[in-house]
């Protein structure tokens, strides 16, 4: 994909979008409420969306701010977020979150990135994505969607989500960064699988370098 092709795409990804289901995280930022959307960036951590919506659902019935999160017990949290990935690993990271907001940040999610990378638990994915969708500032979130189908599209050429941002920070135009996330993540679930994409439906099949492409559909 060549950068002069990247608007047309994600314009057609714009209208694309309103037929697919919407992220979890995407879904759980509507609220406006940034400590909500930190919490259900980590529990969708190696977990499916389906999965992490219903754990969210059950967790921010029993607490929906740091200050309630901790007087919970921690059996009473595994059972609410079980079975996303590593549950009991993401219960211990979420309490000591919890303490570290309380402690330093009066109980407010930090907006700035370098803020909330000091954060034991919370990495550069989860950190841009709290930043863009919990305040709506300028970000560039990156996760497996956003690696694969740059790469793919021969947009940026790099070995990991890190690299990634770093290139994508100096290539994609500003106005595209907050909906960039968005708009990769519903079309890497719908259309541009891991294996064997549906490049027979996709709407931007022309302007896609197919990079690593083996098999699609």
């Amino acid at each position: 994909m060549n950068p002069s092709d990247i608007s047309i795409s994600l314009k057609h990804l714009r209208k694309s979008i309103k037929t697919w289901p919407i992220p979890v995280v995407t879904a759980i930022s509507s609220k406006r409420n940034p400590f909500m959307v930190l919490v259900s960036c980590i529990l969708s951590l190696r977990t499916r969306d389906m999965v992490t919506a219903s754990a969210s659902d059950r967790l921010f019935v029993l607490a929906c701010t740091p200050e309630d999160f901790v007087n919970l017990e921690p059996e009473q949290v595994e059972k609410a977020i079980y079975p996303v990935a590593f549950f009991r690993n993401k219960t211990v990271t979420l309490f000591n979150l919890c303490r570290v907001l309380i402690d330093e940040y009066d109980g407010k999610v930090p907006e700035l990135l370098d803020e909330l990378l000091q954060i034991k638990g919370v990495g550069r994915k989860t950190a841009n994505l709290t930043i863009t969708l919990g305040y709506g500032n300028l970000g560039i979130c990156v996760d497996v969607h956003v690696h694969r189908i740059s790469n793919r599209w021969g947009y940026v050429e790099t070995k990991s989500p890190d690299e990634t941002e770093i290139a994508l920070r100096k290539m994609l135009p500003k106005r595209y960064w907050k909906e960039f996330n968005n708009l990769l993540v519903s079309f890497g679930q719908n259309i541009c699988k891991p294996t064997s994409p549906y490049c027979s439906k996709c709407c931007i099949e022309k302007y896609c370098s197919q990079t690593g492409v083996i098999s699609s559909r």
